[in-house]
């Protein structure tokens, strides 16, 4: 067997052309192997006969593994780096005492095990379809340039941040002296007279229409959009947003089918506190979640 060896910065001795012996050729595949196909050593064998375009082709399939094992380590640290951006974003949509109150308070209706299921599926599809919107809008408007946020997503949060600032001060204006004063919003003195569609539809609009929530969702879906991910990554990391922002009302919900006779306590003394709290917890929230995506847009304009 005789085998052309092109030439090699580390087998200098080899000179292109020369014949190898089957021994040699033997060796130089081996050796190869061991290091796993690395097309940057320049080592490229070649069989007697074999055309140029044979020879780009094996360089191709040479370095088609280094290329992958390159990719996929950026592909999961961009992924952690945008899940760690929009864990914060969830847990603040998470936190919400209004939709934890409304979904207490379904809970206790004589239908409340299938509409505190009807209302927690509406919640989950309102996220999903506005994280879903906001990635369909950034990913074909070249939402990453060479790996950096485009100008306009850091101006989207930047606006946002300061739109949660705004209604962060209202809140904080609104709140009453004594927490005990605190009253609930008129609607929910209807929730027991809903029928299982105006509850889904309740817990859809409290997600996608709500002031602190849809913003929150929106800079989620502009973070991930913004990443450079592929379809399937965008779509779980969507997800698990989702997953995140919805355990406020799953922590209710599981408590009412889980919990027993105890659980009818529980979430009074829940919805007890929530009640009184939550135009201050509001507030909190529209401060820190709005100074973060201050914080966030200035950064990406600025960088």
């Amino acid at each position: 067997m005789r085998v052309e060896a092109l030439s090699s910065p580390e087998h200098p001795a080899k000179a292109a052309g020369r014949v190898l012996t089957a021994e040699e050729f033997a060796v130089q595949k081996e050796d190869r192997f061991r290091r796993g196909g690395d097309s940057r050593s320049g080592v490229l064998l070649q069989a007697p006969g074999m055309s140029t375009a044979g020879r780009r082709v094996t360089h191709f399939r040479q370095a088609l593994p280094n290329s992958i094992a390159t990719l996929i380590p950026h592909l999961e640290a961009t992924m952690g780096k945008v899940l760690g951006d929009v864990l914060g974003l969830a847990a603040g949509v998470a936190i919400s005492p209004l939709p934890i109150i409304a979904i207490i308070l379904i809970l206790a209706t004589p239908r409340g095990r299938l509409n505190g299921q009807l209302f927690a599926a509406g919640w989950i599809l309102g996220l999903s379809a506005l994280g879903a919107v906001m990635l369909a809008i950034a990913s074909p408007a070249g939402a990453s340039a060479h790996n950096h946020p485009a100008t306009w997503v850091g101006a989207l949060k930047l606006a946002l941040g300061v739109l949660l600032v705004l209604f962060g001060a209202r809140q904080w204006h609104r709140r009453p002296a004594d927490p005990s004063q605190a009253q609930l919003p008129k609607w929910m003195g209807a929730i027991d007279r809903l029928t299982p569609v105006k509850v889904f539809g309740l817990g859809l609009a409290l997600a996608a229409l709500n002031a602190k929530n849809a913003p929150l969702t929106l800079a989620a879906g502009a973070a991930i959009g913004s990443a450079g991910l592929p379809a399937g990554q965008q779509i779980a990391s969507l997800a698990i947003f989702v997953l995140i922002a919805t355990l406020g009302l799953l922590a209710p919900l599981g408590v009412f089918l889980l919990g027993g006779e105890r659980a009818k306590t529980t979430l009074s003394n829940w919805k007890d506190w929530a009640a009184q709290h939550n135009i201050a917890v509001m507030a909190v929230l529209f401060f820190v979640l709005g100074l973060k995506l201050l914080g966030d847009g200035i950064s990406i304009l600025t960088s």
